[in-house]
């Protein structure tokens, strides 16, 4: 549960807040000493983050009041499912109505799915996974700020633009006073509410280092922390839970060990998915998914990929293109709409900078087709534009405040509201 607008707390159970917005009843996990009944507070991903005097609060609400409901009611009109469609198969048809009716989907009505080229029948999956969105999460979609604060990696993955054995990218790490600072701005300025830290497997930041960073943070703003610093194993991962720490970004790329070995030049992607199971298991958010477009893969690996996601017990599923190369964007599309329909009730579904980068339309068209999750990069920009995973990724050169403003356009045009944004 994440709004960006204050909700009253009307019942406390145990570790468990009951949090009302505007008649909807939501849970939040309560980790603030000393809240009552009565409080105000703001919750993101599922954790009550701060309260706020209820003078304030009122204030907001009165302000957010009559657009909340106009944008629920946008949201409802666009996620209309339509009964007119032409030239879709029977079979795929009724697959689609089981799914919309809430019943789970078997292996080969899923990679039916999946195989489809015909436009009509792409068209009715997307709008099914939409409607399934709005059906189980309402308009609420996740905006949350990524910094990433450093380039230097010790691993030498084929596929990423920081790998150790890029020579020819310029190297950047950001002091802790910079990180700090980065953070400021995006939560004291802009209102983000939830921030991931993200850098590649950097041995100058320690678990130590990484730990009183989170501290840091934490003590001076309200604010819900993910990492994203590769496998850091266990006792990293506790520790850094320890600090503040809860939430947890690491995609496994591919669910095919011996794939996993060749791109990742020897390591064992059974390393990588217990980081993934123990974070969960200490109290993680988790925050993966693969890449789309890898050599030879195939639809039923693209499928293992989603369920793998599933059963790691994600709370948000990452799926991106492999780039430069690029796949097509209705695979891409159709990733995230299949993914909707495995994980309908919980999956919060994220369209990624990379998508973004393969097609100019990739919001949009991702948000209609079951996602409802997007990161805003919030990076300085004198060091974003190095971490160059891929080549011309998109906002590398973008001001936050213009990829506010836009993404704010898009979400109220969709009739989405931007939970993790207080503005």
């Amino acid at each position: 549960m994440c709004y960006a607008i204050p909700g009253r707390v009307v019942e406390l159970l145990g570790k468990t807040a009951i949090v009302d917005y505007f008649g909807e009843k939501k849970k939040a996990v309560n980790e603030l000493p000393g809240l009552k009944v009565g409080d105000y507070i703001y919750a993101q991903g599922g954790y009550v983050i701060n309260s706020l005097p209820a003078t304030e609060a009122l204030d907001i609400l009165e302000t957010w009041k009559e657009l909340f409901f106009e944008l629920r009611e946008t949201d409802l009109r666009l996620s209309r499912m339509s009964h007119e469609e032409s030239g879709v198969d029977q079979k795929l048809a009724l697959i689609l109505d089981k799914a919309a009716e809430g019943r789970e989907l078997k292996r080969e009505e899923l990679l039916t799915l999946l195989k489809t080229e015909n436009p009509a029948e792409l068209n009715l999956l997307y709008k099914t996974a939409n409607f399934l969105r709005q059906k189980y999460l309402t308009n609420s979609c996740c905006v949350h700020g990524i910094i990433e604060f450093s380039n230097y990696c010790r691993n030498d993955c084929v596929y990423c633009g920081i790998r150790r054995s890029n020579s020819i990218l310029e190297r950047y790490r950001m002091t802790d006073e910079e990180i700090l600072a980065a953070v400021e701005e995006a939560v004291e300025k802009h209102g983000f509410k939830a921030l991931v830290l993200q850098s590649g497997e950097d041995p100058n930041f320690s678990i130590e280092r990484l730990s009183a960073l989170i501290k840091r943070i934490k003590e001076k703003h309200a604010v819900l922390l993910f990492i994203s610093v590769g496998e850091v194993g266990k006792e990293g991962l506790k520790e850094l839970h320890r600090a503040g720490a809860r939430g947890l970004l690491l995609r496994f790329e591919t669910s095919n060990q011996a794939l996993y070995g060749k791109l990742h030049c020897g390591d064992k992607l059974a390393d990588r998915l217990q980081d993934l199971r123990d974070a969960y298991e200490i109290g993680y958010l988790v925050l993966t998914g693969g890449l789309i477009g890898l050599p030879d893969q195939t639809d039923e690996s693209l499928l293992n990929d989603i369920l793998l996601t599933k059963e790691l017990k994600a709370e948000m599923y990452t799926f991106g293109p492999v780039l430069p190369e690029g796949p097509r964007a209705d695979l891409v599309l159709k990733v995230l709409a299949v993914s909707r329909l495995v994980d309908p009730q919980n999956a919060k579904i994220v369209v990624t900078t990379g998508f973004e980068t393969l097609n100019k339309n990739a919001r949009r068209l991702g948000l209609l087709a079951g996602a409802n999750s997007v990161m805003l990069n919030v990076t300085p920009l004198k060091y974003r534009k190095l971490y160059d995973i891929y080549p011309n990724r998109a906002h590398a050169e973008e001001r936050i405040e213009d990829q506010i403003r836009e993404t704010l356009k898009l979400l109220y045009d969709l009739g989405r509201a931007p939970t993790d944004l207080g503005i």
